[in-house]
């Protein structure tokens, strides 16, 4: 019995410590985990894309068109709520993809993966766009 309690504890404390593994220890989501679970279903970090540009050019966009990270996140917050085709930072995205859905996340979370998503910019990747042969275009 004593041996069962302390099973349970065990799997009581585990269970408790990934339930949180989303926020940090400031309770501040951690953007790369709600990346993982709420976008990498579409979208990879670095080319070549899935169903949706990747990561990395689209990060050096934002960059092009921002020179803020407070903008260019708030604009991405925006975006992910209501995304339009109009304001879109990629229109050969959209014409390639489609338009993304809104995103139904908390505010929190919007902002944790816009935040981490800035931060993945990369000049060495450039924007994107697909100008280059890359490898989809030998």
């Amino acid at each position: 019995m004593k041996r069962r309690n302390s099973l349970l504890f065990l799997s009581g404390v585990t269970a408790c410590f990934f339930s949180m593994a989303t926020v940090s220890f400031a309770g501040v989501p951690d953007g790369a985990i709600v990346f993982e679970r709420n976008c990498s279903v579409c979208h990879s970090v670095n080319p070549p894309p899935k169903s949706a540009p990747p990561i990395i050019p689209l990060a050096n966009r934002y960059h092009q068109r921002f020179q803020m990270k407070e903008q260019g996140v708030a604009f991405m917050i925006a975006y992910l709520k209501k995304p339009d085709k109009q304001k879109s930072i990629d229109q050969q995205a959209v014409a390639r993809f489609g338009l993304m859905p809104a995103i139904q996340l908390p505010d929190t979370e919007l902002r944790a993966v816009a935040e981490w998503f800035w931060n993945q910019s990369n000049p060495a990747y450039g924007a994107g766009g697909g100008r280059g042969p890359g490898r989809m275009n030998p």
